[in-house]
């Protein structure tokens, strides 16, 4: 009897994410060939829903398997607020040797206790950085009264207010809108996503200022995954590890493509070098802080080692 796998998600064919599930799909089948059936949907809000539909879908078993950013989870699960801390990530290499070790087998049992979920992977989604549609940000000042797309994150907004901004949750599926009719003036989020949703033909300005590495879960609901035969559960695991690896990689290659990107098409980048980042870091300490405080301090100390 085969085994029907069914996995959300909410990008377009040329994102990372859907690029590294196509992978996963493939190896998977490769490997049980008719003994499990995976069924992709790229893009879920092209039915009606909302890209943060994949969570609830998941939880209830609509879904088997998504992947969704960490911070709309740091609510219900306080280690995942580790990666809402900002401007505490410089590379990439060092996240991946936390998480796919020690702290990132805590991390997972915490959302297995907590949530209907099984952490599979921890993904890429990408240093975040800022667009604008009124002029470059490089320090905290150029943020005031902008009006700013945020996810759906209390810890975000309070973030991005303390910088100065007039934060706003939107979704995934009306960002585009929300950019190009004007209702926001600045929006947070990896350069591929800036170029996935085509933000940069409005907003003209983008400013390195990586103030977030974010973190993607793959999720699987955990009941579904327990009652599945055994060697199919070896063998998603196994195609996860190749996805993943992927995954990675093609994230970090995405970077340097968005930004040829951008300058082809004429858009301001503020590099790195002339983003006041000790400023902005200052501007957000006593929230930084609080956060921090919330959080299993042997799981923070694990994290900024």
């Amino acid at each position: 009897m085969s085994t029907t796998i069914k996995f959300g998600g909410y990008q377009p064919e040329r994102s990372v994410h859907t690029r590294a599930v196509r992978i996963l799909g493939e190896e998977l089948k490769k490997q049980v060939g008719s003994q499990a059936e995976f069924l992709f949907e790229p893009q879920i809000t092209a039915s009606g829903k909302q890209a943060a539909d994949l969570l609830s879908m998941t939880a209830s078993g609509e879904l088997d398997l998504c992947y969704f950013a960490a911070s709309y989870l740091a609510a219900q699960v306080p280690a995942l607020g580790l990666f809402d801390l900002p401007f505490e990530v410089t590379s990439r290499e060092k996240v991946w040797h936390k998480l796919d070790g020690g702290l990132g087998a805590k991390i997972a049992n915490e959302v297995a206790h907590k949530t209907e979920y099984k952490v599979l992977a921890y993904w890429d989604n990408g240093f975040a950085h800022l667009t604008s549609r009124i002029g470059p940000i490089r320090k905290a000042e150029d943020c005031a009264g902008q009006k700013l797309r945020t996810m759906d994150s209390a810890v975000h907004q309070r973030i991005f207010k303390g910088l100065g901004f007039e934060p706003r949750h939107i979704d995934v599926k009306a960002l585009p809108a929300a950019v190009a009719d004007g209702t926001i003036d600045a929006q947070t989020n990896s350069l591929t996503n800036v170029v996935n949703f085509q933000i940069h033909k409005t907003h003209r300005y983008v400013s390195l200022t990586g103030h977030f590495h974010g973190i993607i879960l793959l999720l699987a609901n955990r009941k579904a995954y327990n009652s599945w035969p055994a060697p199919v559960r070896h063998a998603l695991l196994e195609a996860v590890q190749e996805a993943t690896t992927a995954q990675r990689r093609l994230a970090a290659e995405e970077d340097a493509e968005c930004i040829k990107a951008f300058e082809a098409d004429g858009v301001t980048v503020v590099p790195a070098s002339e983003i006041d980042r000790q400023g902005m870091r200052a501007a957000v300490a006593h929230i930084v802080a609080e956060d921090a405080a919330t959080i299993d301090p042997s799981l923070l100390a694990a994290w900024r080692m």
